[in-house]
This record gives structure tokens, C-alpha cells and sequence, in this order.
């Protein structure tokens, strides 16, 4: 069945649209639970660590979250995106931009602190590093909430 776009010149199939908006769904969700798992789970258990083995532990944990996380909001924001451009339903957008979000927030509240922690030995990190890795963990809430705000703001795109 062919769909034609009042508002766009762009021709697409229906199911094509709805796939392209669950896949958007799927990588927003999948974003969001792995930043609130960060929150409940990861971050409280390993501040039961020694400074030291805190930081020892914080330092990949963080490399191997960016890793993941970072490709996941790119790409929930570009489906997104297409999801609007197919569909010209403005609450794609709203949902790509909170995904996309998660990039300047990252750079400009927690980069500071990633930075600052990465550069810090773990021989040296007695009472520094857990201060600041705490902090972290609060800022990385802010990345939680921008997931999920996604994710509903997809759930309401499929809805509308």
C-alpha cells in the first residue's frame, strides 16, 4: 500500500514508516534502560569499593558505557529524524532531539568530570576520586531522564 504525505512529497509504504519509528523506539529503550541500569545497579554496587578499586572499576565500566551509549543515541536521533521526514509528525522530533541531547550534555556537564577521572591514578585516588565519582553518578541521571523522555516521546509518535 502506498502512502502519499499530505504535507511532504515523499511517497512510503506504511509498514516501512512503522518499522522505522519501532526501530527508533527499540534504540531509545535500549538506551535508556542500559542508563538507568548505570544508576540502580552498577553505579551503588561499585561504591561499596575502596577508592582505589572504585576508580579501578569506573574507568573501563565508563569506556565501555560510552562505547555503547554513544552509538545508540546517534542512532535513535537519525531514526528519529526519518521517522519525522516520512512522516511529518513533529513528535518524532521531539524525541530525536532529546536522544541527540545526550551528546552536548555529555560534553559540556560530564566530560569535565569523565576527564578529570580518567586522568587520575587509582594508587593516588584516596579520597578524590569517590567524591567525584559520586557526582558522576548524579550527572549521569541527567542522561537517564533525556532516554526516557525519549522513549515517550516515541511511544507518543507510534500513538499519533
Amino acid at each position: 500500500m502506498l502512502w502519499t504525505l499530505s504535507s511532504r512529497k515523499h511517497h512510503a509504504d506504511e509498514n516501512d514508516i512503522v518499522f522505522v519509528g519501532q526501530l527508533a523506539l527499540i534504540a531509545a529503550a535500549v538506551f535508556a534502560g542500559a542508563a538507568i541500569y548505570i544508576n540502580i545497579a552498577e553505579q551503588p554496587a561499585r561504591l561499596l569499593l575502596s577508592d582505589q578499586a572504585l576508580l579501578t572499576q569506573w574507568k573501563p565500566a565508563y569506556k565501555r558505557g560510552l562505547v555503547m551509549q554513544a552509538p545508540l543515541a546517534l542512532a535513535a536521533f537519525l531514526l528519529g529524524l526519518t521517522a519525522w521526514w516520512l512522516t511529518g509528525n513533529w513528535h518524532w522530533v521531539i524525541g530525536a532531539v532529546l536522544m541527540l541531547a545526550n551528546w552536548p550534555y555529555t560534553m559540556f556537564a560530564i566530560m569535565p568530570t569523565n576527564t578529570a577521572l580518567m586522568a587520575m591514578d587509582p594508587a593516588s585516588a584516596e579520597g578524590t576520586s569517590r567524591p567525584m565519582i559520586e557526582e558522576w553518578g548524579r550527572l549521569h541521571g541527567g542522561r537517564s531522564t533525556l532516554g526516557v523522555l525519549a522513549l515517550l516521546a516515541f511511544l507518543w509518535a507510534l500513538n499519533t
